[in-house]
């Protein structure tokens, strides 16, 4: 699993797809893998007592029925909060509440979904991190099937250290790098990351153009983009030739990308001999 280049572009579920479902929870991810998405995306953070849990906040506060940072509570603890409690649906009420949704751990989503690559960001800027995850992902025979990736180059430096093997995704110091490299046509020489996963611009940084997904590809490095929810714009992004949406609405993007599969394949057939077009 090259991280992952394919012939033919790929969905994942961010946060497992945060507008059908409760970001980064067991039934979010089900929804994305139900709905046909190739991979998952998201987020870690450790515990009290040092296990890797899925969450993207410090805290409790936005997402749960409780407040309070993930690192002061256990991952028994975790698991016990109300996590579906803030999720709204677009009728406006709360089917997700009341449950029994906890914060889960990296180890349950792991376990769960054992077919599909995973995005794993790594909120926690620390060695302790790196080396928490890489562990989990180790014991549950995972290595070949996620792509590393963190805001921070720290802990992404470490991780990479600990398992050189894994896959990761470029940091933000190596994207900009990346970015004035494209200009020219190319990507820097050495590179340690095997994919981008990146917004299409951040402020008024523009990311993702047509040149830098040309780039990208002459080194043969996939690009990822986030977070990608409207038909129009996947289908603009898929016009450029990027390899991944990652998205907060699978169901649209695993439709999406499907169709405008089927129509490339339309085009691309001639037509047949003897065969009249209609007026």
């Amino acid at each position: 699993m090259s991280w992952i280049r394919t012939d033919r572009p790929l969905v994942f579920g961010h946060r497992g797809g945060s507008r059908l479902a409760p970001e980064n929870t067991l039934p979010a991810f089900d929804r994305a893998v139900a709905e046909g998405v190739d991979g998952l995306e998201l987020d870690v953070r450790l515990s009290r007592d040092g296990d890797v849990v899925v969450c993207h906040d410090a805290r409790l506060d936005r997402t749960c029925d409780v407040a309070g940072a993930i690192a002061g509570l256990s991952a028994a603890d975790l698991s016990r909060v109300d996590a579906g409690y803030r999720f709204t649906a677009a009728d406006g009420t709360h089917p997700f509440r009341g449950i029994g949704i906890g914060v889960p751990t990296l180890r349950e989503v792991l376990g769960r979904h054992p077919a599909h690559p995973i995005i794993i960001e790594m909120k926690d800027d620390s060695s302790a991190m790196a080396e928490a995850t890489i562990g989990v992902v180790r014991e549950a025979g995972a290595l070949g099937r996620v792509c590393l990736g963190s805001f921070s180059s720290g802990v992404l430096r470490q991780a990479r250290r600990i398992a050189p093997g894994t896959a990761s995704s470029a940091s933000r110091q190596e994207v900009l790098h990346a970015i004035l490299w494209s200009r020219l046509g190319w990507l820097p020489p050495f590179r340690r990351y095997r994919a981008f996963q990146v917004p299409e611009g951040r402020e008024r940084l523009r990311v993702v153009t047509p040149r830098f997904v040309r780039a990208a590809h002459r080194a043969g490095v996939p690009v990822q983009v986030w977070i990608v929810d409207g038909a129009d714009d996947m289908r603009r992004l898929l016009g450029w030739g990027v390899d991944g949406l990652i998205t907060d609405r699978p169901d649209i993007a695993v439709k999406t990308v499907a169709e405008w599969i089927g129509g490339r394949a339309r085009n691309a057939c001639p037509t047949s001999p003897g065969t009249l077009s209609s007026g």
